[in-house]
C-alpha cells in the first residue's frame, strides 16, 4: 500500500491525526507520530499534546512527513530520530550500532552491583578495577557503568570503527570520555593482563534468523551475527577470556534464551573451578550468562 499524499498538516494536531492514519499498521501509532513530532519541531513530546492548535511550519512539515513515512516502512523510531534511552540515559545511535535494549539493563545492575560489593570488600576504590566493556556497539553499557561509578575506569572495545565513533560521542555526552577508552579490536585479541568486570554484549542472532526478521533489517548486521548456533562470537570470548580474568574477578555475557544452555556447559568446561549461573531478564527468558570466579 503506497502511503498517502500528507494534507497542508495546517496544525500539529492535524499532523498529529495523519500520522495516526499513515502508522496504524505499526505499534504504538500515536505515540511514534508523537515522538517523531516533537523531534521535528524540537520540541518535548508533551508540547505536542498540549498544543494542537499552533500552526506547523511547512519546513517541519515537510521533515515530519518524511520522518513518518520512513516509520511506515519499518525503521526504528530510534534511528529516525537519533536518540535511544538506557539506564536513564540518553544516547545517539545510528545505523552504525545496535540500538540499545530494556534488557541489556540486566548486565549493568548485575555489574553495579558486583561493583559496589568489590569495592566495600578491598577497600579500595573503583579506579583500581580493570573493566572491559566488550562490543560497546553505542556505548551504553560503558557510559552507565561509568555514570553510575564514579572513579571506575573502562575499555570499551568494538571491531568496529564508525561504532566506536559514536560511542566516543556517547562519552562526551555524558561526561566520562576521560574515564573510557574505546579500542578498535576482535574481541580480546589484543588486551593484556587480567581482566576484573568483563561485560559482553555480543552478536547472539542465529545467521538463518537474520533474513526472516524484518524488524533487524536497519541494524547492523556485524553486531547481529552470532552464526549458524548463535554462539560463535560468544563461545570465541568464553574461550579467550578464561585464561585472563582475575581472582574474585566477573564475567557477563548477554544471551538468547534458546542457547543459553548451551553457553552455560561451554562456560562450566573452561571454567571449572568459578561458579555459573544464567539469570533471567524481566520477561523471564534466560538473558545472562554470569561467571565468578574464585
Amino acid at each position: 500500500m503506497t502511503p498517502s499524499s500528507p494534507p497542508s498538516l495546517p496544525t500539529v494536531g492535524a499532523a498529529l491525526a495523519w500520522a495516526a492514519r499513515e502508522l496504524a499498521r505499526t505499534d504504538s501509532a500515536s505515540l511514534v507520530g508523537q515522538a517523531l513530532l516533537a523531534h521535528a519541531y524540537r520540541q518535548p513530546r508533551c508540547w505536542t499534546l498540549a498544543h494542537p492548535e499552533i500552526p506547523l511550519p511547512p519546513a517541519v512539515a515537510a521533515t515530519f512527513a518524511a520522518l513518518v513515512r520512513r516509520a511506515r516502512e519499518g525503521e526504528p523510531l530510534a534511528y529516525l530520530t537519533g536518540i535511544q534511552e538506557f539506564f536513564g540515559l540518553e544516547f545517539e545511535v545510528t545505523p552504525a550500532v545496535l540500538i540499545p535494549r530494556p534488557e541489556t539493563e540486566l548486565m549493568v545492575d548485575t555489574a553495579l552491583e558486583w561493583l559496589a560489593e568489590r569495592s566495600a570488600a578491598e577497600k579500595r576504590g573503583p579506579s583500581a578495577i580493570r573493566a572491559l566493556d566488550l562490543g560497546t556497539g553505542s556505548g551504553c553499557i560503558a557510559a552507565a557503568l561509568a555514570v553510575h561509578t564514579p572513579g571506575l575506569r573502562v575499555t570499551a572495545a568494538d571491531l568496529s570503527a564508525d561504532a566506536l565513533a559514536v560511542a566516543a560521542r556517547n562519552f562526551r555526552r555524558h561526561a566520562v570520555a576521560d574515564r573510557i577508552r574505546p579500542v578498535q579490536a576482535d574481541l580480546l585479541t589484543p588486551f593484556r593482563g587480567r581482566i576484573d568486570l568483563l561485560c559482553a554484549n555480543l552478536p547472539y542472532a542465529f545467521t538463518p534468523a537474520l533474513a526472516s526478521l524484518p524488524s533487524l533489517r536497519f541494524e547492523p548486521r556485524l553486531a547481529l551475527d552470532g552464526g549458524d548456533d548463535g554462539l560463535r562470537l560468544v563461545g570465541r570470548a568464553l574461550g579467550q577470556s578464561a585464561s585472563r580474568m582475575a581472582a574474585g574477578g566477573l564475567a557477563l555475557f548477554e544471551l538468547d534464551a534458546v542457547h543459553a544452555e548451551a553457553a552455560r556447559q561451554i562456560a562450566k568446561r573452561l571454567f571449572p573451578q568459578s561458579t555459573i549461573k544464567i539469570k533471567k531478564d524481566l520477561a523471564g527468558w534466560e538473558r545472562l550468562l554470569v561467571i565468578r570466579e574464585p
